[in-house]
């Protein structure tokens, strides 16, 4: 009997021994995952998004190579939040998803209007990826406001194509660094882009970068993670001060032709040139992209991990940047609603991706957790009882789309802050990106 105790332990610690470095490689492989599959460099991807609500398509337009990657290192095949479409990178050999992203565009937002209904237009957009060692399949996948699949593209890159072109080495629009981060190697990277600023007005544009990085950074969670955070001020030079405003009959000579009146909402300002903005960023350390234009009218918008616009000189600056960055930054919908501007955008029998609404078809998993345990669902927005509750009027609906506070940044430009359940996820996004996966 003795005798067969000790094999018994043997066999165990020899067990032991083989978990223990099986773990070790693992950990090894999971370090050394991004450096086994990418150079430390970016690969650009322009794309045409085209067609209307019947049928969609996309098309590649142009590669170009980067000096440098400012994104993920780390949970490369995860996304925070889901987006209105993902790109995901694939070995050409394994098939094995090496790296994901997810974003939303402005085409996705134009199928939602009635004019995508009989005309077909086209939509630039441009994705980042880190550039692959070997030869990678790319797809491109835009989904519907029922969280399906509308259209799939797929295309191979290799990344000794000469087609690839470099830009970035040579020339680089001149920018400064306003904020560094305590570690560069794992922070997030937002560049302030100048849009409507002549070359004799880049004093004022550099003083509105640092009022949109002061107003960021009075926020929480930004405010508590601002070592986290690297943001540079892009000094793109305009022909013409100010932007477009059609519906004034006004139209500009700038960098990125932005105006208002998209979609013919007067507020709502914008620019379709993306490959125009990249290229003037080429070279510089960004992921984020923060567009301050140079006007005193009333507007803006934000579109996850594309972009953000806003005005800079109207009274409510401060609040609308925030608010816009919450959009591209973190995927938060818009928690208003009019009666008189619904847009039908969010379904009531399909649970939206965005993480501070819901249509209570699936609120597990949402803020669900944060309510106290007596809170009515959903709740009555005359019971000041409850901080977080499940208050009914959001995403453009004012009936069966629900937000988790009375009042919110993503509200109002009034309220001083994000509510509780918009800080949580913008704080699950930030830790995404900055804390160390174990």
């Amino acid at each position: 009997m003795p005798v067969g105790k000790n094999i018994i332990y043997i066999f165990d610690m020899r067990y032991l021994k083989i978990v223990t470095l099986l773990l070790i490689i693992s950990q090894q492989i999971s370090a050394q995952k991004f450096d086994d599959f990418f150079a430390d460099s970016t690969l650009r991807l322009d794309y045409i998004f085209s067609g209307n609500k019947q049928a969609q398509n996309i098309s590649l337009s142009q590669m170009y190579r980067l000096p440098r990657w400012y994104g993920k290192k780390q949970r490369l095949a995860d996304v925070p939040v889901e987006g209105n479409g993902q790109v995901i990178v694939r070995s050409h050999k394994t098939g094995k998803v090496i790296y994901r992203n997810s974003f939303s565009t402005l085409f996705q937002e134009w199928l939602s209007y009635p004019e995508a209904g009989g005309v077909e237009r086209s939509f630039e957009n441009v994705f980042l990826v880190p550039f692959p060692k070997d030869t990678v399949d790319i797809t491109v996948q835009l989904h519907n406001n029922r969280r399906e699949v509308m259209v799939s593209y797929t295309h191979v890159i290799t990344p000794e194509d000469i087609l690839v072109r470099h830009i970035g080495e040579k020339r680089v629009t001149p920018y400064e660094t306003l904020h560094a981060a305590k570690d560069t190697a794992r922070c997030i990277h937002i560049a302030f882009l100048a849009e409507g600023y002549m070359a004799n007005e880049m004093d004022i544009f550099m003083a509105d970068a640092r009022t949109a990085m002061d107003a960021l950074f009075e926020h929480e969670p930004f405010k508590s993670c601002k070592e986290r955070f690297n943001i540079v001020a892009v000094k793109a030079e305009s022909e013409e001060s100010g932007t477009s405003m059609p519906g004034k009959g006004v139209w500009k000579d700038t960098p990125l032709h932005s105006h208002f009146d998209t979609f013919y909402s007067p507020r709502y300002l914008t620019t379709l040139h993306l490959s125009d903005m990249h290229d003037m960023l080429a070279g510089t350390p960004y992921e984020h992209i923060i567009v301050l234009v140079n006007t005193d009218n009333y507007g803006g918008g934000g579109i996850l991990n594309s972009y953000n616009l806003s005005m800079t000189h109207h009274p409510l600056y401060r609040p609308v940047v925030v608010h816009e960055f919450g959009h591209s930054f973190a995927g938060l919908a818009d928690e208003y609603a009019y009666e008189e501007e619904e847009v039908p955008m969010y379904p009531h029998d399909v649970e939206p991706w965005e993480r501070n609404i819901t249509t209570l078809v699936d609120f597990n998993g949402k803020w669900e957790t944060m309510l106290h345990k007596d809170t009515p669902v959903p709740t009555s927005i005359s019971d000041e009882k409850y901080n977080i509750g499940v208050y009914e009027g959001a995403g453009y609906n004012t009936k069966g789309v629900y937000r988790g506070s009375r009042n919110c940044r993503m509200r109002t430009n009034e309220y001083p802050e994000f509510c509780k359940v918009c800080e949580k996820s913008i704080q699950d996004v930030i830790d995404f990106y900055t804390v160390e996966a174990k």
